[in-house]
């Protein structure tokens, strides 16, 4: 398959997510609680708010698009027009806090790039607000920590946009590898990888990216990993690919990746900005299940020993959202909560510490 850029996958991200079917785990809140509905402010204006969060507010059932934060006035502008936002619930990124003082917006979700994620959630929770941050949660451990605690100081529930868990061929790879109708699981296979051509793009900048593919799209190959085994991995290996250096600097180009896990079950992973690459596979006693595509969103396809799966098409970012909306309603922690994206990050610090040294990482 031929390499794509970001932009053109983004494209068909959105084509290809289609309308909420509706989830039959994610009811709508009823006439009992006091808001029907959450607002939301985006932070961030940029494709993924623009191609895909924005346009997911016309299908949820508990969320709407309440306010926007960006530093771009002419995309304040736009937004206000196109999405009916009045002018007190725009702000840029001097009057952000200033979000404490505004009723409507109940939810910030943060859809910066990576180096901004902590502070932002930090200063979220500080005004009052339940976040949703965009993956991966931060830059390192540390930073997560500091997320956690303050949403936990301040009361305010802590989501990852973790959109995954709310597609239907996961839901039941998550299922299979619980129940285990094959048998015990033997081996995974999971990559995501696209080619990443202008050098200038923050993801391309340690210190905004934080570490290249494994932060943006190798999430996903560990969370895949992850949760078919239903468990935390206790060894990594690693290997990191560097060809070209004029591109790729201070970050790996590729990286091949081992998780071990304690029932012996193991992971072999890649995550990569120079080839297209998605595919979750996982081989049991019995048989096997195997999403492909699977992570990137260009229309999930799965199968099993026993045949194809056959789910319908569901607006990933809608669901999600409503998912939070319903944990805020209970007041019950998110699944996908700040300690699930702590996880990741352990286990991203952990690949990149045996790519730098060639040995084996202990978690």
């Amino acid at each position: 398959m031929k390499n794509i850029s970001r932009r053109e996958a983004s494209r068909k991200i959105a084509i290809g997510l289609g309308s909420l079917a509706g989830i039959s785990s994610l009811p709508v809140l009823g006439a009992s609680h006091e808001k029907k509905k959450y607002g939301v402010a985006l932070v961030g204006l940029g494709n993924y708010s623009n191609i895909l969060l924005g346009p997911a507010f016309a299908h949820s059932q508990n969320c709407y698009l309440a306010g926007i934060v960006t530093g771009t006035p002419s995309k304040a502008t736009e937004w206000a027009a196109k999405h009916h936002i009045p002018s007190g619930n725009i702000y840029n990124y001097e009057t952000f806090d200033k979000i404490a003082d505004n009723p409507d917006i109940d939810i910030v979700y943060i859809v910066l790039p990576n180096f901004l994620h902590a502070e932002y959630t930090i200063r979220a929770a500080k005004a009052g607000k339940h976040v949703i941050c965009e993956k991966p949660m931060a830059l390192n451990v540390r930073e997560c920590e500091a997320m956690i605690e303050a949403c936990d100081k301040a009361g305010k529930l802590l989501s990852i946009g973790y959109r995954l868990h709310f597609e239907p061929h996961h839901q039941e790879v998550m299922r299979l590898g619980k129940e285990k109708p094959y048998g015990p699981i033997n081996l995974i296979e999971s990559s995501l990888g696209y080619h990443l051509a202008d050098p200038t793009l923050w993801r391309l900048d340690k210190k905004k990216g934080g570490g290249g593919a494994i932060m943006d799209l190798g999430v996903y190959a560990i969370q895949g990993a992850r949760y078919v085994v239903g468990e935390e991995p206790v060894s990594i290996t690693a290997q990191g690919i560097l060809r070209d250096k004029s591109r790729f600097r201070d970050i790996y180009e590729t990286i091949f990746f081992q998780m071990n896990f304690p029932g012996g079950e193991v992971a072999n992973c890649s995550t990569t900005y120079s080839s297209y690459v998605d595919r979750l596979y996982v081989s049991c006693y019995k048989g096997y299940f195997s999403l492909k595509p699977s992570f990137g969103g260009n229309g999930t396809e799965g199968e099993t020993s026993d045949g194809p799966m056959t789910f319908p098409v569901v607006n990933q970012q809608a669901a999600q959202m409503d998912g939070f909306a319903q944990c805020i309603s209970e007041n019950r922690r998110s699944p996908i909560s700040g300690e699930e994206g702590l996880r990741d990050l352990r286990v991203i610090e952990a690949v990149l510490r045996a790519a730098d040294t060639g040995k084996k990482i202990k978690l």
